[in-house]
């Protein structure tokens, strides 16, 4: 999933950095040491929020537009998720599949040094346009 979230960013108060929050999920929440530092964070946590709200069946809260957004002492930006590129990036967690094949498919992927799992990987790719 693809969408744009407005971010918070209030400065700490001992000058250690920025605080991050978005206003639309609840719970996400970070720091950084500057503001930079902090939207990179903001953009990995609600990613993190955003993908435990879809593994769990949740709604996914829809994003309030900027205008409507108060900055509460801070400055607002935005911030593009991709839930699916962070998964990518993120889930490298390998799962064994138990797949059918004929014997003689078998047998001549093995003569060829042809790597079943592999070879799955890269179809389910090309068919999930990923």
């Amino acid at each position: 999933m693809k969408n744009v979230y407005v971010a918070r960013l209030v400065p700490i108060e001992d000058g250690g950095g920025y605080c991050g929050t978005v206003p639309d999920v609840p719970g996400c929440v970070t720091t950084g040491r500057d503001m930079s530092e902090t939207l990179e964070n903001i953009r990995d946590a609600l990613s993190g929020c955003l993908c435990v709200l879809e593994d769990e069946g949740e709604p996914v809260p829809s994003p309030t537009a900027i205008e409507l957004v108060e900055p509460d002492g801070g400055c607002l930006a935005l911030v593009d998720v991709d839930t699916t590129a962070y998964r990518i990036k993120t889930d490298t967690r390998a799962v064994r599949k138990n797949v059918s094949m004929p014997a003689w498919m078998s047998e001549m992927a093995d003569r060829r040094g042809i790597n079943c799992s592999q070879l799955l990987q890269e179809a389910l790719r090309s068919r999930l346009n990923m």
